[in-house]
């Protein structure tokens, strides 16, 4: 009788913790980490198309879905070089404060490092030993 009093006071005591800790409202100590824990990390999306429009600040894209003509109009974080209107671009972009961002706008197809007078170098094997 005496075990199982001291088993029940021991559950009520437990049960009374948890009760205790999940009234508790977030104080100084852990209120960082719940900051910490509410950073979302916005998604990276790309477009492809042609340039229709652009400034210091903006870069507007014509791009085909389905047979349907889009205007996609970018706020650029950097202003850009060697980019024309009628030129065909990819831009990886960001949804910030509601607006369209682009962090990056590459031509594809555009020759990153090309070897000595652009055209692609070849090893050559030495010739083996005749026996």
């Amino acid at each position: 009788m005496k075990k199982t009093l001291v088993c029940l006071t021991g559950v009520i005591c437990l049960l009374a913790a948890f009760a205790y800790a999940a009234d508790k409202t977030a104080t100084e100590t852990n209120q960082g980490v719940v900051l910490k824990t509410t950073n979302v990390k916005t998604a990276k999306m790309n477009a492809r198309g042609k340039v229709v429009e652009i400034s210091d600040k903006t870069i507007k894209i014509a791009r085909s879905i389905k047979g349907d003509i889009e205007i996609m109009e970018f706020t650029l974080e950097n202003p850009l070089q060697g980019i024309a209107v009628n030129d065909s671009v990819k831009i990886d972009y960001s949804v910030k404060d509601g607006k369209l961002t682009a962090s990056r706008v590459d031509k594809p197809g555009a020759v990153k490092n090309p070897g000595k007078n652009g055209t692609k170098q070849i090893k050559e094997k030495p010739a083996s030993a005749a026996k």
